[in-house]
């Protein structure tokens, strides 16, 4: 038996020799067909990824017990993110019935205003909320040597809103809810 065949890592899924992985959880050796891999970026509008999640690869039995629940969590809530009505500043007429109880979301550095809005309807869908009022998005220029982009942020008030009793104001016929 050569010293090359012995010092190979075997998976410790399937027994074959070549395993170049390993588990973000539980360290063991994975070829890359029993390999269970996430995007660097998936669990991206949670406020705090927990230190479980923030790996991209991961053995059959990690991703079962602790992502996988925590994938569809996440994916639910990016659903019902998409659902969250917003209510920018100059639509205050219109909520000016709704309480605002909680303190305000604040979102910084995003590439665009889409992440910005999606953001604050994630973290308001966590919370449990249905809406978010008094919604402000703010871009800047960053100039850096060579190029110039947009550096987008925003605030918002989670709230919880009765739309059936929530008076309509058609004096904003550009932004109608």
């Amino acid at each position: 038996m050569s010293d090359s065949n012995s010092s190979a890592v075997t998976c410790t899924s399937c027994s074959k020799p070549k395993a170049h992985l390993q588990c973000g959880i539980c360290g063991s050796s994975l070829c890359k067909k029993c390999t269970q891999f996430l995007e660097e970026d998936t669990f991206a509008y949670l406020r705090r990824i927990p230190q479980d999640l923030m790996h991209t690869t991961y053995c059959e039995a990690c991703f079962e017990n602790v992502v996988s629940g925590e994938l569809t969590k996440y994916q639910g809530l990016m659903a019902a993110a998409k659902e969250i009505r917003i209510f920018y500043n100059d639509q205050r007429r219109e909520t000016r019935l709704v309480p605002r109880l909680e303190d305000p979301y604040s979102v910084q550095d995003c590439a665009d205003e889409q992440e910005v809005l999606m953001r604050l309807a994630f973290w308001a869908a966590q919370a449990g909320f249905n809406s978010m009022l008094d919604v402000e998005v703010i871009s800047k220029k960053n100039k850096v040597p060579g190029s110039q982009r947009m550096i987008w942020s925003g605030t918002g008030l989670p709230a919880q809103v009765d739309f059936d009793r929530l008076p309509k104001d058609k004096s904003f016929w550009h932004k109608p809810n």
